[in-house]
């Protein structure tokens, strides 16, 4: 179980006073966790930067619930999954679909990859996130705490609010679906995979 950060908590305490530069650190030091969580969740960018950006103000409206012997990130990362879940559900409810891609990541290093691993690569990351699109909203955030952010299964439950043992069943639920979804897509995203690796 991870501790409380002692310049989190003092930040905490200072954005609990209304001291806006202290947030700003907080959002800074965060957003790139949030934006990935929801976008993983969401699978659509514009929607990702909004909720992320919902997911900060909810925090700062409920500092004082904040437990200062856990870790913030934490329990920013579970009122961002549960943004987003609640996101998903009115989603499924209005029928708009998931479709957008994963991003390309924008870099200026010379250690780019050559153009055709990017292309595979973001063929991967697309097939991975529609993968991810057709798991339960609930599936789909375990599987991201796990796998992503590698959250043992106590954490998961506790921002999930729920059992270790319901956590494990989820989780094994998700893979074997993940697997069956896998296994319908056929050998393309199976023959790319092994293209690169040769």
């Amino acid at each position: 179980m991870s501790e409380a950060d002692p310049i989190i908590s003092q930040w905490v305490y200072a954005a609990m006073r209304n001291d806006q530069d202290a947030f700003a650190e907080i959002v800074y030091s965060f957003q790139d966790a949030v934006y990935n969580l929801c976008y993983r969740m969401l699978g659509n960018r514009v929607e990702a930067e909004d909720a992320s950006q919902e997911a900060f103000l909810k925090a700062f409206g409920n500092l004082s619930r904040y437990d200062h012997a856990r870790a913030f990130k934490t329990w920013l990362l579970t009122i961002a999954s549960n943004h987003c879940i609640d996101r998903l559900r009115k989603r499924r409810m209005q029928y708009i679909s998931i479709d957008e891609p994963i991003p390309a990541t924008l870099s200026l290093s010379s250690d780019d990859p050559l153009p055709e691993q990017a292309v595979m690569t973001d063929e991967r990351g697309e097939q991975v996130q529609a993968l991810l699109d057709q798991l339960k909203p609930d599936d789909r955030a375990v599987v991201i705490f796990r796998y992503w952010y590698d959250y043992s299964y106590i954490e998961i439950a506790e921002m999930m609010d729920t059992t270790e043992s319901a956590i494990k069943s989820r989780l094994f639920r998700a893979r074997k679906a993940l697997a069956e979804l896998f296994e319908q897509t056929g050998d393309t995203y199976h023959n790319s995979l092994s293209e690169g690796y040769e």
